[in-house]
C-alpha cells in the first residue's frame, strides 16, 4: 500500500466522532436530509401533477430540486454508513464517482440558476414576448446544456484527480471525496492541476453569476417603471425567492472554491461543504414554497385531493 500506483482505497475521517454531542448532531443532520429529500421530491411531484405549473419557470425549478436530491444522495448515505458501521474506507472508483457527481451537480446548478434568472428577466421585462423569448424548445436546450457543462467539469476533475499517484498516508480529513482535498495527498506535483481547477471554478462561478446580476439589473429597472402595484408585488415575490437561492448557493460556493490556499482550513472546508451539500438543498424548496403563491396553491389543491380520496 506504500506504492502510489497500488493505492486502491482511501479513508474518509468523517464529520462526526462518537461523543454524545456529535451523536445528537448526526441525528439532526439525518432529520435535515430526510426533510430535504421529502421537500424536493414534493416540489417535483407538484410541478409534474399540477397543470398550472407546467411552465418553463417551474420546469427549471423541478430540475433544481432534482439536482439537490442527487447532491444530497451523493454524499450523505456514504457518510452515514461510515459513521454507523465504522468502516470509513472508500474505493478509488467510489471516490471518483463522488468527485464526478459533485462538480456535475454543483456546476449544473450554477448554469441552471443563470437560466432561471434569464427566464424571470424575459417574463418581467418582456411579458408580451415571453412565449417567444422562453419557448419550450429553448428551455429544454438550456436545461440540457446545464447538465452537459456540469458533467464535463465533473469528468475532467475526476479523471485528473485519479491520474495522480497516491502513496503513504491516504486519509482524507473530510466526509466525502472532493478534488481539492484529494490532490493534497498525491505524491506528485499537482500545482498545474490545482491552478487549472481554480481558474475553472472561478469561470464556472463568475460567468453564470455575471449573467444573473445582469438579468436582475434589468429586472430591477423594469420593476421601478411598473405602474401596477399588484404586478410589481407579484414579480418581486417570485424574483426574491430566486435571489435568496442564488445568494445561498453562490455564497457557499465562492467561499469554498475561490479562497486562496493560505486561507483554507480543514474544519472550515467541512462546515461549508456540509452547508452547500445538505442545508442549501433543504432551504431551496422551503424558500420557493413560502414565497410563491402558485406553489402554495398547488400544495393546497394536492392536499385537498388526498383528503377527498381518503374519504371515498
Amino acid at each position: 500500500m506504500e506504492n502510489g500506483s497500488s493505492t486502491s482505497y482511501f479513508i474518509l475521517l468523517g464529520l462526526f466522532n462518537h461523543s454524545t454531542a456529535h451523536q445528537v448532531l448526526f441525528m439532526m443532520l439525518l432529520a435535515i436530509v430526510l426533510t430535504s429529500l421529502f421537500g424536493n421530491a414534493l416540489m417535483i411531484l407538484l410541478i409534474h401533477r399540477d397543470r398550472r405549473l407546467h411552465t418553463p419557470m417551474y420546469f427549471l425549478l423541478s430540475q433544481l430540486s432534482l439536482m439537490d436530491m442527487m447532491l444530497v444522495s451523493t454524499t450523505v448515505p456514504k457518510m452515514a454508513a461510515d459513521y454507523l458501521t465504522g468502516n470509513k474506507a472508500i474505493s478509488r472508483a467510489g471516490c471518483g464517482a463522488q468527485i464526478f457527481f459533485l462538480p456535475t451537480l454543483g456546476g449544473g446548478e450554477c448554469f441552471l440558476l443563470a437560466a432561471m434568472a434569464y427566464d424571470r428577466c424575459a417574463a418581467v421585462c418582456h411579458p408580451l414576448r415571453y412565449p417567444m423569448l422562453m419557448s419550450w424548445q429553448l428551455c429544454l436546450r438550456m436545461t440540457m446544456s446545464c447538465w452537459l457543462l456540469g458533467a464535463a467539469d465533473g469528468l475532467l476533475q475526476a479523471a485528473a484527480s485519479l491520474s495522480f499517484p497516491y502513496c503513504g498516508a491516504h486519509e482524507l480529513d473530510h466526509f466525502f471525496c472532493e478534488a481539492p482535498v484529494l490532490v493534497r495527498l498525491a505524491c506528485a506535483d499537482t500545482s498545474v492541476f490545482e491552478n487549472a481547477m481554480y481558474i475553472c471554478c472561478v469561470l464556472m462561478l463568475l460567468v453564470p453569476l455575471s449573467l444573473i446580476l445582469s438579468s436582475y439589473g434589468l429586472i430591477l429597472a423594469a420593476l421601478l417603471h411598473m405602474r401596477s402595484t399588484e404586478a410589481r408585488k407579484k414579480a418581486f415575490a417570485t424574483c426574491s425567492s430566486h435571489v435568496a437561492v442564488v445568494g445561498l448557493f453562490y455564497g457557499a460556493a465562492i467561499f469554498t472554491y475561490m479562497r486562496p490556499k493560505s486561507h483554507r482550513s480543514t474544519n472550515h472546508d467541512k462546515v461549508v461543504s456540509a452547508f452547500y451539500t445538505v442545508f442549501t438543498p433543504l432551504l431551496n424548496p422551503l424558500i420557493y414554497s413560502v414565497r410563491n403563491s402558485e406553489v402554495k396553491g398547488a400544495l393546497t389543491r394536492c392536499m385537498g385531493r388526498c383528503v377527498a380520496l381518503s374519504h371515498e
